[in-house]
């Protein structure tokens, strides 16, 4: 299961996954950060984890090749704001966080959700959610 969760910052695309995550559930997700990406200069996330269990192999293949198609295009992305009480998502995350050092990605406890998706709003100095603020006409 992976659910789009509201978040009041438009340049944020949150989300709730656990148990099975099946590839049309990954291709909403991947079609709010496309549409965030088209509306925002800026896009961070918020992913919320629990009791994953695993990826069916189409959205496993999915989910690597729309990673793929990003790597190219990182610094349109800002936060990744993952939350979990799983040890080994936290490992994870933080080893991404190596891998892709242009983007942040911050691991929370499931009782700070609300500073997780606290987070994930911040924007650099200078940069402003709206993109008519920022002259962004999209890509």
């Amino acid at each position: 299961m992976l659910d789009l969760i509201t978040h009041s910052a438009g340049h944020v695309v949150a989300m709730k996954a656990g148990g099975v995550v099946t590839a049309s559930e990954l291709q909403r997700a991947i079609d709010a950060i496309e549409a965030a990406k088209q509306n925002h200069p800026l896009v961070s996330m918020v992913v919320e984890v629990d009791n994953l269990r695993w990826m069916t192999l189409g959205a496993l293949l999915k989910d690597v090749g729309y990673g793929l198609t990003q790597l190219g295009d990182l610094k349109r992305y800002h936060r990744v704001a993952v939350v979990t009480d799983q040890a080994w998502l936290k490992h994870v995350a933080h080893l991404e966080e190596r891998l892709f050092r242009a983007l942040e990605i911050h691991t929370f406890a499931k009782r700070d959700h609300a500073a997780a998706m606290a987070w994930a709003a911040e924007l650099p100095r200078g940069a402003h959610e709206s993109p008519e603020e920022d002259g962004y006409h999209g890509a």
